[in-house]
């Protein structure tokens, strides 16, 4: 890996195309150059250096060499010189000897001043020389014949010829550069040309309309010649403002790198020139754990990584494919041509590989990682947009799977057409009402009653959608769908608010049960979910014991969870949290310590299969002895028979749930069910025995976030 700041240019590969096309442009360029010198006599040259005019000329031309008039945002192209005005003023006065030595002269000096590689020197020598003998030849052809010895001066008549001598000049050059510009970045010469021209040609024009009267002016005098320095840095000026204004509505700030604007243009470049066999490839890339630098570190030294970052993806990718910054941590690649989604993967892998190189910065090393999504035109979208959105759907993958490097597959696109439909069709839901919950009662399992079925312990309340058209849809299906969208906090707001009227109904008529409402790790982080609450039970009279939350384990994985202020804010207001699905996830038990839970609910996948699952009967056992030694409770979800019913019970679970013990009801219906299993009211649980009704197992998710 070359560090930061190594501006080494190696040159392209040998046998290359563009290889191939600087040799031959050198070779003709040089040619013309040998040509050229055999016609000046040693003489001529001696007689020339004791005029002060060649010197003020000369030294025109290398100053104007050193830094150009920018026309295009291509590094490659790089800019006009000034020093064409004056070497086309050598050329007219003094002939194409003269001009080319001092250019050429120039030129090296450029090379050596810039640290440009030997190849790129000899081929700007050998661009200029050509577009100097092609302008002498077009002089010659209207019998202009300018010599050392015999310099010339233009008059009014002449300048057709010099117009067209400078128009030879010009298109020379552009074509000549603006075909490796092509080459080097694996483009259509006719959209390089169509992008530079137009910017080149005014400049071009203004430096060699110019030239003629430098001539005049400066055989009138040649002290008069510098002040043609004025007009040039009024023109230098104006060109580097309007082009630095373009870089920045172009480019990133911090890393000068391409930003969303100029990734957009070049990909329907890309899209527009694609040829039939080829792929236009769009990766969306994401740094791991970079947020930790940002907040340990300070973000100096975010920055500082987010420049070495974009340094090594632009050195591990081909010339032409462009490195944007999107914002953030976030990063595009461009790969305007691309054979295949294997060779796609090949590029996401290196640039991984490049990424993984150890940083070191204030002190510490870091190791930085990286997520990759593909996507490639036109196998999976037909415009920027589609693919950037699909590269996003392919990092996401690739960050949940933790498999580094993901390409779009439709099958798991969230954001699918029909996704999208139930989005609008959920949003409709929730401002119709047509969102109902129903509740399914919790059964304590440790009594000495009837073994397994003790008292009734609490409800959970389970949200549920009859569509309109499409019947019920599980909440496996929509509640996914809302957690990526702006609709879970109304959802969760929904769901508190019928919770907590349905409890009050029950409280203040004797029934007093607790019941458990799911929500979301991204609600249980927003502050704004204990006001809800704090509001809710304040309105309808309850304790803060008569609701309890349920998160899914997943939430133990984030760092933010055990440390979020609205976590503590519910602890202190008394609202007890329940882990949901807990063995589907990694949590440690240190994770577990740490979170204010009061109760633990096992998965309904292990406990449907104790019966049959030595394994599972160990591991839900394990579950249930760790719970108590935390002192915890323990809940089993999706006991649907009695034999399952008694193992929990001779394991020490204490609560079990699912169709074994009662079904999900409307509300009503679990009134009348409460009404019925509580006995007295007024003492809060009851004792009787459910009724049992054997049927079908509704094998729903039962989550409601």
């Amino acid at each position: 890996m070359t560090g930061p700041n190594d501006t080494r240019d190696t040159g392209p590969r040998i046998g290359s195309p563009l290889w191939t096309y600087l040799s031959a442009v050198i070779a003709a360029g040089f040619t013309a150059l040998l040509v050229t010198l055999l016609g000046l006599r040693l003489g001529d040259l001696a007689g020339l250096a004791e005029e002060p005019l060649l010197w003020v000329l000369a030294v025109l031309i290398v100053l104007g060499e050193l830094r150009p008039v920018m026309v295009s945002s291509s590094a490659v192209v790089g800019g006009t010189y000034p020093s064409t005005m004056f070497a086309f003023a050598a050329l007219l006065h003094y002939g194409p000897t003269i001009a080319v030595l001092i250019q050429a002269f120039a030129v090296a000096v450029n090379g050596a001043v810039t640290r440009k590689s030997w190849h790129r020197v000899m081929f700007n020598i050998a661009q200029t020389t050509l577009a100097c003998t092609a302008a002498a030849l077009v002089l010659f052809l209207f019998s202009i014949r300018p010599a050392p010895t015999d310099p010339w001066v233009p008059s009014g008549t002449d300048l057709p010829a010099i117009a067209v001598a400078g128009i030879a000049y010009f298109a020379i050059r552009a074509t000549l550069v603006c075909a490796a510009v092509a080459l080097h970045e694996r483009r259509s010469i006719l959209r390089v040309i169509k992008a530079t021209i137009g910017h080149q040609s005014l400049v071009y024009a203004g430096l060699l309309g110019l030239a003629p009267l430098v001539v005049v002016v400066m055989v009138q005098s040649a002290a008069l010649v510098p002040l043609f320095v004025a007009p040039l840095a009024a023109v230098y000026f104006t060109a580097t403002l309007s082009m630095r204004r373009d870089y920045q509505a172009m480019h990133d700030g911090l890393t000068g790198l391409p930003n969303r604007k100029l990734l957009m243009l070049r990909t329907e470049e890309a899209l527009a020139e694609v040829r039939d066999r080829d792929r236009v490839g769009l990766f969306l890339l994401d740094l791991d754990r970079f947020k930790e630098v940002n907040d340990t570190l300070g973000h100096p030294v975010g920055d500082r990584l987010l420049q070495i970052v974009a340094h090594r993806l632009t050195h591990s990718v081909r010339p032409g494919d462009v490195v944007a910054r999107l914002g953030g941590d976030e990063f595009a690649v461009l790969l305007p041509s691309i054979r295949d989604i294997a060779a796609a993967r090949e590029v996401a892998a290196r640039l991984r590989v490049a990424l993984t190189e150890p940083v070191r910065l204030e002190g510490m090393t870091f190791d930085v990682d990286g997520s990759v999504g593909i996507a490639l035109y036109p196998d999976h979208a037909p415009d920027f947009e589609l693919l950037l959105q699909r590269a996003d759907v392919a990092m996401y993958l690739a960050k949940e799977g933790r498999t580094g490097v993901e390409s779009y597959v439709a099958a798991k696109d969230r954001n699918s057409p029909d996704r999208l439909n139930l989005l609008g069709d959920l949003r409709r839901a929730v401002d119709n009402r047509e969102l109902a919950l129903h509740y399914q009662p919790k059964i304590g399992l440790t009594g000495d009653k009837v073994r397994g079925m003790d008292k009734v312990r609490g409800m959970e309340a389970l949200l549920r959608w009859n569509h309109p058209v499409r019947g019920q849809i599980s909440p496996s299906e929509f509640i996914p769908l809302a957690e990526q969208s702006y609709l879970m906090r109304q959802l969760t707001e929904f769901v508190i608010d019928e919770a907590l009227e349905q409890i009050a109904r029950w409280w203040h008529t004797g029934l007093r049960v607790q019941v458990s409402v799911n929500v979301s790790a991204r609600d249980l982080l927003d502050s704004a979910l204990c006001d809800k609450l704090e509001v809710g039970l304040r309105a309808h009279r309850l304790p803060p014991t008569a609701i309890q939350l349920e998160v899914t384990e997943r939430i133990l994985m984030t760092d933010q969870a055990y440390t979020a202020d609205t976590i503590r804010s519910l602890a202190i207001m008394g609202i007890p949290l329940s882990l949901d699905d807990f063995g589907t996830g990694y949590s440690s038990l240190v994770r577990l310590q740490r979170l204010p839970v009061a109760e633990v609910k096992i998965d309904a996948s292990f406990i449907r299969r104790l019966r049959d699952s030595p394994d599972d009967e160990r591991f839900v056992r394990s579950i249930v002895d760790l719970v108590r030694s935390l002192g915890l409770r323990s809940v089993a979800e999706g006991v649907e028979c009695d034999v399952t019913a008694r193992l929990l019970a001779d394991m020490g679970c204490d609560m079990g749930q699912g169709w074994w013990f009662g079904q999900a009801m409307t509300p009503d219906d679990a009134t009348d069910w409460l009404r019925g299993h509580m006995g007295d009211p007024a003492v809060g649980y009851g004792v009787r025995h459910p009724t049992l009704v054997p049927g079908p197992s509704p094998h729903f998710d039962t989550r409601t976030a």
